[in-house]
């Protein structure tokens, strides 16, 4: 019965933590202020699709909109080469629906999680666990544990970011449509593989700042439970 009660809390921090991930990318996405403008002054983006900054900004306003569900497409007018267009074409648009698949689907899990987490909580309770002394000590174990095998997979990835990239798309994605080509889409020249490493290293950041800091609340109570 204790065994169960240990997996419930572990189980229960291991849904925390991806709640933890999900929530670090969708900060970095959508709220590190001014975060595109600065990479693409960084990767001079204005210059290869030859757009004013403003408009730059307008479109990824619209195309994380999109990706959040609160547009229905990506139809975007905005003015490229001091010529009025679509920004994207229609590959683009196909290929951002699947990557929109993948932002919902992370919300739905991130539901998911925490409502698995809360049942955890509750089932201790049920299997009448002292849960205010061996949910903050299961939690540590579970943080710690889910902590290092992402501290892992992202070293792995750094390796060789590239590689991994690619890699990435092929489990995600069922079609090549995410291969795209710089001379006839603009999307690839607003968001190169160096602003993904980028990105990639801030929800790294963002993540690993989180759990630590909820690994140490998590730890704060485990030590003043075993003194009480």
């Amino acid at each position: 019965m204790k065994l169960l009660q240990r997996l419930l809390g572990v189980l229960c921090a291991f849904c925390l933590m991806i709640i933890l991930l999900i929530t670090s990318v969708e900060a970095v996405a959508y709220w590190f202020p001014g975060y595109y403008e600065r990479e693409y002054e960084k990767y001079n983006v204005t210059a290869a699709v030859h757009m004013e900054m403003d408009d730059l900004l307008d479109v990824t306003d619209e195309m994380m909109a999109y990706l959040r569900g609160k547009r229905d497409d990506l139809h975007v007018m905005t003015v490229v080469d001091g010529q009025p267009r679509e920004f994207f074409n229609e590959r683009e648009i196909a290929h951002m629906e699947d990557v929109r698949g993948l932002f919902l689907g992370a919300i739905t899990l991130r539901r998911v999680c925490a409502a698995a987490a809360a049942a955890c909580v509750v089932l201790m309770a049920l299997l009448k666990a002292d849960v205010k002394r061996l949910l903050p000590r299961t939690l540590c174990a579970g943080i710690g544990l889910f902590f290092l095998a992402a501290a892992a997979v992202g070293l792995l990835i750094a390796s060789d970011f590239s590689r991994y990239f690619i890699v990435f798309h092929h489990i995600f994605f069922d079609n090549d449509l995410w291969i795209l080509n710089p001379a006839t889409d603009l999307l690839i020249n607003i968001v190169p593989e160096p602003f993904f490493a980028d990105t990639a290293f801030y929800i790294g950041a963002t993540f690993g700042l989180s759990a630590l800091v909820l690994f140490a609340v998590c730890l704060f109570f485990s030590l003043r439970g075993r003194r009480s």
